[in-house]
């Protein structure tokens, strides 16, 4: 080789002959061994923070991806954190927001991710057997859980490190990371009992998922603290909104219609109001709607509607975190975290 020519590169200095730039490469251009470069890619602990960002800068401006099929031969492992999310989640940016989340994490590390989509309609066992059987991942995150979650149960016994976006009630001791939503329900109801609101309904999450119990454990305390009274309703946030708005108007043109309602999710809220312009009642005057919202949209629709922020980009971040931690040998009871409701 020409002793003015890098290796993987032109005599310019760029990318030539579409080739990798490697692991070889960004040593010549750093001046560091291949040992070094590989573990500052890595986050090694004994190497130092000035080394490692000098690295990453080169990596980043060759556009330099590891070799994932060379690192799963050399390791057996995949660098994959494995998603599995339903399809059929809130519209309102939950997805996007936990994306987000998981991704600022595993910028700093070797990790990339990889959505493994499913509809929640469908065995929802099918993604988790998929990645255990194939080898596909390092790690999982799994969401929608259930009190007695298959899908944990078989990821402990198989010994894959995951997180859970949500607790369980089978005494399995696992990471996760959840949302306060007894205190949200809670509050909600104080809330609308300060504006002096009696008659409250909820529209709850589906009653399979651990937590709809939390929600509804929730909402019951704050109904017997206010001494309000439940207005039943017959729909849950999973229902198509177009029968969610309908199921809404029903029960706001009937005899004993609600003066509140409580709402487990934003996409859903926006079904609710629409019921109630449909039995022609005023928010904020006939009837009063609080709602749990990932992003700050409700209040540009309607103003009225009372939010509680889930902060689903945090929820991302801690999940991530947490399923390194798991790969890395910590024990679950310490990957374990809740977030509070912030009101808006």
């Amino acid at each position: 080789m020409d002793d003015d020519r890098r290796p993987g590169l032109t005599a310019s200095g760029q990318i030539g002959g579409g080739e990798r730039p490697t692991l070889k490469t960004i040593a010549f251009l750093t001046g560091l061994g291949i040992t070094t470069v590989s573990r500052a890619l890595k986050d090694a602990p004994d190497i130092g923070a000035e080394t490692k960002e000098r690295v990453r800068m080169v990596a980043r401006q060759l556009g330099y991806q590891p070799n994932r099929a060379g690192v799963r031969l050399r390791t057996g492992k995949t660098n994959v954190i494995a998603l599995v999310l339903s399809i059929d989640e809130e519209i309102m940016g939950f997805s996007s927001q936990l994306v987000f989340g998981i991704s600022e994490v595993l910028s700093g590390t070797p990790y990339h991710i990889v959505v493994t989509p499913h509809s929640h309609s469908k065995d929802p066992m099918q993604p988790v057997r998929y990645i255990l059987d194939t080898g596909s991942a390092d790690g999982v995150i799994i969401s929608r859980t259930e009190p007695d979650d298959p899908r944990i149960k078989l990821l402990t016994e198989r010994g894959m490190p995951f997180a859970a976006h949500g607790r369980t009630a089978s005494g399995l001791v696992h990471p996760f990371h959840d949302f306060d939503n007894e205190a949200f329900a809670r509050q909600a109801v104080e809330r609308l009992a300060a504006r002096g609101r009696s008659r409250i309904a909820l529209l709850p999450p589906p009653d399979k998922l651990t937590y709809y119990r939390h929600t509804r454990d929730g909402f019951l305390a704050g109904i017997g603290k206010a001494g309000a009274t439940e207005v039943p309703m017959p729909i849950d946030i999973d229902a198509p909104l177009e029968q969610i708005r309908n199921a809404v108007e029903a029960v706001m043109r009937s005899n004993n219609p609600p003066d509140g309602i409580v709402c487990s999710s934003s996409s859903a809220a926006i079904a609710v109001n629409a019921g109630i312009d449909a039995a022609h009642k005023k928010l904020g005057q006939d009837v009063d709607l609080v709602s749990k919202q990932s992003v700050q949209i409700l209040k540009w629709i309607r103003p009225e509607i009372i939010g509680a922020h889930e902060d689903v980009l945090l929820a991302g971040r801690e999940l991530a975190k947490a399923v390194i931690a798991s790969i890395d040998g910590i024990e679950p009871h310490l990957l374990q975290s809740v977030s509070q409701p912030v009101w808006e």
